[in-house]
């Protein structure tokens, strides 16, 4: 694993030695059922909300995770708290949909767990709201990372071009070239740091524009 830094969220990918051709070529394919699994719990479609009993206590037509940032929002904002279940929701979605990308964009073989972790390390720190946040800052978070987005919808190009080349060598040589694995986790390193800023909202520091 890569070193640990002293980022609010940090991503780290197990490289692998070997790739199997055969679920590389049909990957697609093999995806579709965890991508629709992964949908139905982040899409925009209707959702039940239920209480620590099990019972269901309302319905939305919004997508859970925009549901919650807008509630978190309001929470930092108007109590200067941070449910501690909301992020450990947000986090525990967020680690099954790196796995889901992961697995999408041939980093691993390991087909996608809704429980363990795999090779897929994605940690988030917990923030001390009062000390450390600033109750003003989630309103225009979204505002100030417009760079990043840009930046990352370039390097998303990258990423789709360097899947490409890197699902044809696997086919060749059983193996991800190494390089082109870096380039890809460390584009969902730094897209990671710009969620946990601007939307999990559990860090005021900007992120860097690195792939580190």
């Amino acid at each position: 694993m890569a070193d640990i830094t002293n980022d609010a969220a940090r991503l780290d990918i197990d490289y692998p030695d070997q790739m199997d051709r055969m679920t590389t070529f049909f990957r697609l394919i093999w995806a579709i059922p965890i991508l629709v699994v992964l949908g139905l719990l982040s899409g925009s479609g209707g959702s039940q909300y239920v209480n620590e009993a099990g019972k269901m206590v309302g319905t939305s037509g919004g997508g859970i995770t925009a549901g919650l940032f807008a509630a978190t929002v309001l929470m930092i904002v108007f109590r200067q708290r941070y449910p501690r279940w909301w992020f450990d929701f947000a986090v525990e979605l967020a680690r099954f949909g790196a796995r889901v990308g992961a697995y999408l964009l041939l980093l691993t073989d390991r087909y996608p767990s809704t429980v363990d972790a795999q090779s897929v390390h994605l940690a988030v720190d917990y923030p001390d709201v009062e000390r450390d946040l600033n109750r003003w800052l989630p309103l225009v978070k979204w505002l100030l990372a417009i760079p990043h987005y840009i930046a990352l919808m370039v390097l998303g190009i990258g990423v789709v071009l360097v899947t490409i080349i890197a699902w044809f060598a696997i086919l060749f040589t059983g193996s991800y070239p190494r390089s082109m694995f870096d380039f890809v986790v460390g584009v969902g390193r730094w897209g990671v740091r710009v969620w946990a800023y601007a939307f999990l909202l559990v860090t005021d520091t900007y992120p860097p524009f690195s792939l580190k």
